[in-house]
């Protein structure tokens, strides 16, 4: 008997062994993060999204467009960590125009506004909303940054190449280094490290502003291509995406520059155009990808050499989702967008991963 219960003591030990690492795995511990859709009041369609940015996960805000009867309208949203709401307090909310880029300086929040063809800088404080204008109006506004202590401003006059520069009180023309034709972006990382990617008389070529002049970084960009986004970090590392052409063929690459040296690779993302790419929270690259599902977004995950993917939200008689735009918000990514549904115009939709 005494042996029996030995035996059968063994047994218990041995099947808890076995089974308690199943046990403490759990299927819902083992699931990965999963995008989910966050409602968006609607706005007049067709919409079109310009840019987002989030400060933590509490704050973000998404810049673009609506159709009325007589040209489009700025339209701005705002993301409070629960829920999205329109904002139509800013100067000209009401006037034909657009909003483009919105950045983060300080404690403000910085928006180009396009106001009935004139350009000016939306800001809002803690005391509201204010509006710096443009010393000159031009026929293109291509692109916008701003860092405490400095903003750009870039397009065409009829003169040709405009690049303006803003200080905090006083706006000055800067010069762009001979041959440069057209500005096609700007970013910047404080007010005397910025970068432009431009259309040169040879071909496409990245900028730099070291505080005193605008030069060739002599960045070694691969033949025949062009450039999309140029990612700055505080680290100091640097990301340029953008496309190559190989016989009329394009496809996407990733140029890093860590500090002393740049690396080029050629993800598996066909011809994705990389201007949303971000720096999620997971140290990894984000960027939407065409899907190749009517009915859900997809989005490309890159590591280092490994590229993965993930699929959004699923929509009920969705034929075409896009997100247009991504920012990291705190733990979590935001994505602002489109959503076309059978029958009706494309509006907006937004999801989030984690959080």
């Amino acid at each position: 008997m005494n042996g029996l219960r030995a035996v059968l003591f063994c047994l218990v030990i041995a099947c808890a062994a076995v089974m308690s690492p199943a046990v403490a795995v759990t299927p819902a511990a083992a699931a990965k993060p999963s995008w989910s859709a966050l409602p968006v009041p609607t706005a007049a369609p067709p919409v079109t999204v310009a840019d987002l940015a989030a400060r933590g996960p509490g704050e973000a805000w998404a810049t673009g467009y609506e159709q009325a009867a007589d040209g489009p309208r700025p339209m701005l949203y705002r993301w409070d960590g629960t829920v999205w709401s329109r904002d139509t307090t800013f100067p000209g909310a009401a006037e034909p125009g657009w909003l483009g880029k919105v950045q983060f300086v300080g404690k403000e929040v910085w928006i180009f506004h396009n106001r009935a063809g004139t350009g000016e800088i939306l800001r809002r404080s803690a005391g509201g909303w204010s509006a710096v204008p443009l010393p000159q109006t031009l026929w293109t506004y291509q692109d916008f940054t701003a860092v405490p202590g400095a903003a750009w401003v870039v397009g065409e006059d009829d003169t040709g190449l405009k690049v303006l520069h803003y200080d905090g009180s006083t706006w000055t023309t800067q010069a762009a280094p001979d041959g440069v034709l057209y500005l096609m972006g700007i970013t910047a990382r404080t007010a005397t490290d910025a970068w432009a990617w431009a259309d040169t008389s040879t071909g496409t070529t990245v900028l730099r502003w070291d505080g005193t002049a605008w030069w060739d970084a002599q960045v070694p960009l691969p033949p025949n291509s062009n450039v999309h986004t140029i990612l700055l970090e505080p680290s100091g590392r640097v990301t340029i995406g953008g496309s190559q052409y190989t016989d009329g063929v394009a496809r996407t690459y990733l140029m890093t520059f860590n500090g002393h040296a740049w690396r080029t690779t050629y993800p598996p993302l066909g011809d994705t155009y990389t201007e949303a790419m971000v720096r999620g929270p997971d140290g990894a690259l984000w960027l939407p990808v065409r899907s190749d599902r009517a009915f859900q977004s997809k989005y490309a995950r890159v590591d280092g050499p490994r590229t993965t993917f993930s699929y959004g939200a699923e929509r009920t008689n969705a034929i075409d989702v896009k997100p247009r735009a991504l920012a990291r918000a705190g733990s979590s990514l935001l994505s602002f967008g489109t959503v076309e549904i059978y029958g009706s115009k494309p509006n907006l939709m937004s999801e989030r991963l984690g959080g």
